[in-house]
């Protein structure tokens, strides 16, 4: 299929705004600021269905009209602060596509009326910031940022800022506490950032992969785009494959087009060393895991993969941020270490994350060194409910997922390691 969002594995050097131009490069904005109104250019893009890729999934141009009206300054913020283990999509963009992903910021704020947009990177891309920052210089080179925006009484200023590598600095408030220059923690919502966001004004939180979409969207057209994938879950989508596949990377398709079958022994080339698939995590360490070793599990590895897709299997695509497990990998060990992380990058300043997720790790050690009892079991995912429900972000609720997902699904591997644990007493 033609790529249209991961373009430069089609067309050598896109990164250059040369090359970008001559492949239809700045026509979305060229024609969003010649020739539509800004509540055209958002209309244009609700009638698309484009949905966050950021892994909530709400609609893009839903999300733009959410700013109160005759509120102003107004800001866009574009969230590149990419840290969910497994993905690595948005990383690709800025380096190899940024153009297309600052058309898209343009066209976005100009339909919002916004005059300065932010792009929040994580600290850990310092190439992709480069190639972001040269790649603005060169489109205010050109007269596509900067003042009067091809010849237009819209001007538009992009600052790029990069983070500190903080996790939580991907959920939109604690981003732009950061951003703010204060300590990266969430707000308490309500108000949301459409009305009470960066310094107090309006603004819009979008995802590097969903502002991509934007340009295409506006060059050839919201039914060409609808056509894209399945009614609910338009467009194509980058999915991330990492873990044990002979060929990880990025893959795109339309959504509803292609299935972990095909994902992981199509693109990917299949298990490492010939080995049996044991589970998938479907949207990084942050979804519950999947199996096909699970009652019915097999179902799964042939859906087709959209937003809705893993609900029945009580999981979830988020930003299809997908590492597979080999036969070979303790699950339990997986669990403790997904969990380690979420500790590790909790904020603090919710009780049920910052205890919680301690908790959990402490139990899941005790079980992986073989020294737990099968009331850890029972500990383990009773600790894991009640944070469930009771935080500020969904971090705390994204480390819950291992440790209920695993025990779920491979409950007697956990027992198992019990086994180990009465077989030392006894020998004690």
């Amino acid at each position: 299929m033609e790529h249209l969002i991961l373009r430069d594995l089609d067309i050598p050097n896109l990164a250059d705004i040369d090359v970008y131009e001559k492949h239809g490069g700045y026509q979305g904005l060229r024609k969003a600021v010649k020739e539509m109104s800004p509540d055209q250019v958002t209309d244009v893009v609700k009638a698309s269905g484009l949905r966050g890729r950021g892994g909530a999934g709400f609609p893009a141009g839903v999300k733009w009209s959410f700013l109160p009206k005759g509120v102003f300054p107004r800001y866009l913020v574009a969230n590149a602060d990419e840290s969910e283990p497994g993905t690595f999509k948005d990383r690709e963009i800025m380096e190899h596509n940024p153009h297309q992903f600052i058309e898209g910021i343009a066209i976005c704020s100009y339909a919002i009326q916004c005059n300065h947009a932010f792009i929040y990177i994580r600290g850990e891309f310092p190439h992709a910031a480069q190639c972001l920052e040269r790649a603005i210089a060169d489109a205010e080179r050109c007269g596509y940022l900067g003042d009067r925006i091809l010849g237009s009484d819209y001007h538009l200023q992009v600052t790029v800022h990069r983070g500190a590598g903080a996790y939580v600095c991907g959920e939109e408030t604690a981003l732009l506490e950061s951003l703010e220059g204060k300590l990266g923690q969430p707000r308490v919502k309500p108000p949301f950032p459409a009305s009470v966001g960066l310094y107090n004004k309006p603004t819009v939180i979008n995802n590097v992969e969903t502002l991509a979409n934007v340009p295409i969207i506006l060059e050839r057209g919201a039914e060409w785009y609808a056509k894209i994938g399945t009614p609910k879950s338009t467009g194509p989508k980058v999915f991330c494959l990492s873990g044990h596949v002979n060929r990880p990377g990025n893959y795109e398709a339309p959504f509803g087009s292609i299935s972990f079958r095909d994902l992981i022994y199509d693109f990917g080339g299949g298990i490492r060393g010939g080995k049996k698939l044991k589970a998938i995590l479907p949207a990084g360490a942050s979804g519950p895991m999947v199996s096909p070793l699970a009652p019915s599990g097999e179902a799964v590895m042939d859906v087709k993969l959209d937003f809705e897709a893993l609900q029945p299997f009580g999981s979830l695509l988020g930003s299809a941020s997908v590492i597979v497990l080999d036969e070979d990998t303790c699950v339990v060990w997986a669990a403790k270490k997904m969990v380690r992380f979420f500790e590790h990058e909790s904020c603090g300043k919710c009780t049920p994350c910052r205890e919680g997720t301690y908790w959990m790790s402490r139990v899941l050690e005790r079980i992986d060194d073989g020294v737990g009892s099968v009331s850890d079991i029972e500990l383990l995912t009773n600790v894991a409910t009640q944070i469930q429900g009771r935080t500020l972000c969904p971090l705390g609720e994204f480390a819950t997922s291992p440790a209920l997902g695993s025990v779920k699904i491979f409950r007697e591997e956990y027992e198992r390691h019990m086994v180990v644990s009465v077989s030392q007493e006894e020998r004690k």
